[in-house]
């Protein structure tokens, strides 16, 4: 026995050695944020050195830190940095960096990079240079699908550019159709058309996007599909010839084309269209030899349900997910590793029969943008950043309190993923965890997030990629908005119950919250309200009454009038207080002469009445339309003296890799236009004024 424990230890010991010789000893990622973070994470458990990239604005990044060395590339715009490709090239030789991981967007698709990795004698964890050709450009992996067997979606993938060619290719397909670039991907160069009158308009825009964005104007006509479902199936391939299936990821639920929730499996997945859509994932990445992480795209027709039948191949996405850790939480599969692993030349480490699907799991994406305002980002200092930690809760982020959110990158700020038994549970852990989120005075899209997995018709698994668009105005605005500010009234108005309480001494006479005409004047316990408080939230800033009692709100013509309850305690890991009024728990944090509530992901600001403030946003009642963010002016649709109807485009500003179209708030004349394409503005500059006429 003791010999042959002595073999068995020697064989391990000559396993361990060749691991050692065969796997990299160091990668660099060529990106940012929460994916350079997550990828050094099984990097650093597998004992691999890790190598940081950044920009002059990530100098103090999180992913900056985490990384054994990190690389300055140059200034804030990806365009000089993160997107040069030598200067990338130049990092690795710098650091003795043997293998480069793209993560996902910058260069992660780009074959060219892919090609210089591999010359100048590095490993590429990614696939080969070929693959990420014949799947980046839409028209011709549609066509490659098509001769290989893979079902495709009706439409125009001609060489042909000219208006002409392709509006008749749109009336030929009927409407609705889309427009895609070509070169495209997230959104971005993609337009609905539902009449042929918009054709041109929507064509324009979409060329401009694709040409800023992917530097190649072309696009591809699609038919429409009414009731469609955003189905994706995770696959991988080596470099042994092997190629097997994840299970499949539904991403319906999408804004704009940006997904916004993804789970996995697919709700109302039978065997038989599992079967039918897993196999065409494989069969299209034998097609092009793929080696790696991909993700075989799928549009399906859910009009009558999932059908093998009414599933259409849309696109390949030739990198790792932003959502791949759906997939590794119902397969138990650590995806980076297999990535590591593949690149090294090893063999999958599964084959397809010893994958198995367990539980569900749901992924919400956290940005950083304004749902009451259009969704427009929203940049700035994270002063207060709160996130759940709880076990069952995975967080991935690359940054942290007291950092910032750039106007260069993506505004996405984190992802939160839950795992459970089934659907139910995923969605109302999902829920639970974004209500947890404290962001300020950043806005975010934690509220939002809640509401749809909240939403009978989502919990029910009734989606599809129209969702949020038929719902968006109950799902932006909190259907429970008055007891939500009654509870932030009441954790406002707290400091003046806990002064006023037995033993708890006097007011201090500096604080804006205490009993004097600069606070709350007249506030007193057992009376009729006499205090006055002002909440600023999407809509505005309304004047709201208080009054002291059990928790209820009351709507009033100047507002609210809260009875509220005095039960507090302080959460100093928060760096706040978790107040509790009636059955409503918030928290609340104080900065100058606001204060901030956090409720249900959301956050409601309140000010002394003498504050000065405004409910913010880029108003144009008056007819003045201000940059919504700073960005660059890419369209002037009209000039001073046109006239113009409610909603007429008049300048589009290109700001966080995204179109923003400032209309006209009313009927009008164009009085004045001060920008020009080109130009580069700033958050809240005037570029245009309309007059009534």
């Amino acid at each position: 026995m003791t010999a042959v424990l002595a073999r068995v230890s020697g064989l391990v010991a000559v396993s361990n050695w060749l691991y050692t010789r065969l796997m990299f000893r160091s990668v660099l990622v060529a990106n940012r944020g929460e994916i350079a973070c997550r990828v050094f994470r099984t990097a650093q458990r597998m004992g691999i050195e890790t190598v940081a990239v950044y920009s002059e604005a990530d100098a103090d990044a999180p992913h900056v830190r985490m990384a054994d060395r990190a690389v300055l590339l140059g200034p804030a715009p990806a365009r000089e940095s993160y997107l040069v490709a030598e200067k990338v090239l130049q990092a690795a030789k710098d650091t003795g960096a043997e293998a480069i991981h793209p993560g996902y967007g910058f260069l992660s698709e780009n074959a060219d990079f892919a090609e210089a990795v591999e010359a100048a004698g590095l490993i590429w964890i990614g696939p080969k240079p070929a693959s990420i050709r014949a799947m980046g450009l839409k028209d011709a992996a549609k066509d490659l699908m098509d001769k290989a067997g893979v079902p495709v979606t009706p439409g125009y993938l001609g060489e042909d550019q000219s208006l002409e060619t392709l509006q008749a290719a749109a009336d030929a397909t009927g409407y609705p159709v889309l427009i895609k670039a070509v070169a495209g991907g997230g959104g971005k160069g993609m337009k609905k058309v539902e009449k042929a009158a918009d054709f041109a308009s929507a064509l324009a825009s979409a060329q401009r996007e694709s040409k800023a964005a992917f530097g190649d104007d072309r696009v591809l006509i699609e038919k429409y599909v009414t009731r469609p479902r955003h189905i994706e199936v995770q696959v991988f391939g080596d470099t042994h010839g092997n190629v097997v299936h994840l299970f499949e990821r539904d991403c319906s639920l999408q804004r704009r084309h940006q997904k916004v929730i993804e789970e996995a499996p697919a709700p109302g997945m039978d065997d038989a269209t599992r079967a039918a859509v897993t196999e065409a994932a494989v069969k299209a990445a034998k097609a092009v030899d793929y080696v790696g992480a991909g993700t075989v795209e799928f549009i399906a027709d859910a009009s009558e349900g999932l059908k093998g039948d009414r599933i259409w191949f849309m696109e390949m996405n030739t990198r790792l997910q932003v959502e791949h850790p759906v997939t590794e939480a119902v397969t138990g599969q650590d995806l980076v590793e297999w990535q590591f692993r593949v690149a090294a030349g090893e063999p999958l480490p599964l084959k397809q029969d010893e994958i198995e699907l367990d539980g569900w799991a749901m992924e919400a994406r956290l940005y950083a943008e304004d749902p009451a305002g259009g969704f427009l980002p929203s940049i700035g200092a994270l002063d207060h950043f709160v996130l759940p930690e709880d076990d069952g809760v995975r967080v991935e982020t690359g940054v942290e309190q007291g950092g910032e959110v750039s106007q260069f990158y993506d505004p996405m700020i984190a992802k939160l993923i839950v795992h459970a038994e089934d659907r139910e549970s995923a969605a109302a852990g999902l829920a639970d965890a974004c209500s947890q989120v404290q962001v300020w005075p950043v806005k975010t899209n934690a509220g939002f997030l809640v509401r749809c997995l909240d939403h009978p018709d989502f919990v029910e698994g009734d989606v599809d990629t129209g969702f949020i668009a038929a719902r968006e105005e109950e799902l932006v605005e909190p259907d429970n908005a008055g007891l939500a500010a009654s509870a932030a009234l009441g954790a406002a108005a707290l400091d003046q119950a806990w002064a006023h309480a037995p033993g708890q001494g006097a007011l201090d006479p500096a604080s804006p919250w205490d009993g004097r005409p600069t606070g709350l004047y007249g506030f007193r316990l057992n009376a009729a309200p006499r205090a006055e408080i002002r909440l600023e939230d999407a809509r505005g800033v309304h004047a709201a009454r208080l009054a002291p009692g059990a928790a209820a709100a009351h709507p009033m013509d100047t507002g609210l009038v809260l009875e509220m309850g005095q039960v507090r305690r302080p959460v100093s890991e928060l760096g706040g207080e978790l107040i509790r009024v009636g059955d409503e728990a918030v928290t609340l944090i104080e900065r100058d002469d606001r204060r901030i509530v956090f409720v249900d992901g959301d956050a409601f600001t309140f000010m002394s009445p003498n504050h000065a403030g405004s409910g913010g946003g880029t108003s144009a009642s008056d007819g003045t339309l201000r940059a919504p963010m700073p960005g660059k002016v890419v369209a002037v649709q009209a000039k001073a003296g046109d006239t113009v109807t409610k909603g007429q485009s008049i300048i589009v500003v290109e700001a966080m890799k995204m179109e923003h179209a400032l209309t006209a708030p009313f009927d009008g004349v164009v009085a004045e236009v001060a920008a020009s394409v080109g130009d580069q503005v700033t958050d809240g500059a005037v570029l245009a004024r309309v007059e009534e006429a």
